[in-house]
């Protein structure tokens, strides 16, 4: 058991620790009281910056040849088998491709389908050398299709001026690249709308 003084000087010296922002007239305020209400002070705790985890710049992956296809694996039967993927997954995004199909439906997935691995045809063009051009889209940028013909060519075929059409299991596509000008990303999010006519 401990004295009356002893007690004092133990609440006194609690509370001090306990409240260390709190001057001693105040503490001494609060021992006058019958009821003491202790009050928790958390550490504020300093939030620790993230740090950006900052990608190439474009002219880093131009550096890095990134997107670059060596010239020994320009070869067409070597993506013949993205090709039958790429099949294999247009079957499934669009239920199988079934005869009484819905063009329109169809027509809307592919304009957001991925089309690396599709096998396309230059039908119309504003430069004639482009039109005929047939091969396996192996890379899609904003401006431009990379496309392996059956000859082992590597093309760059721009979308602007250029139709392509696209055939799978009898269902012919035509793409108007003029009104494709997108990224592949940027193109699973846009919200396309039906026109009428369409114009190179």
């Amino acid at each position: 058991p401990q004295g009356s003084e002893k007690a004092k000087t133990f609440v006194h010296a609690f509370l001090k620790r306990s409240m260390p922002k709190m001057k001693d007239e105040a503490i001494q305020d609060m021992l006058t009281r019958k009821a003491v209400v202790l009050e928790h002070y958390p550490k504020k705790k300093t939030k620790q910056k993230r740090k950006k985890t900052k990608g190439f710049t474009a002219k880093q992956r131009r550096e890095l040849r990134l997107f670059e296809i060596e010239p020994e694996q320009q070869k067409y039967a070597i993506f013949l088998p993205l090709h039958e993927l790429w099949k294999q997954y247009i079957r499934d995004l669009c239920h199988g491709l079934k005869p009484d199909a819905q063009p329109h439906m169809i027509q809307g997935k592919l304009l957001k389908a991925d089309l690396h691995g599709a096998i396309v045809t230059v039908t119309k063009s504003k430069c004639p050398s482009y039109v005929g051009i047939t091969g396996i889209i192996l890379q899609e940028f904003k401006h431009v299709f990379k496309i392996i013909t059956k000859e082992d060519k590597l093309k760059v075929v721009p979308k602007l001026n250029n139709v392509f059409s696209l055939e799978l299991d009898g269902f012919i596509s035509y793409i108007y690249g003029s009104k494709f000008l997108l990224r592949a990303s940027e193109r699973s999010a846009k919200k396309f709308k039906l026109k009428g006519t369409i114009d190179l």
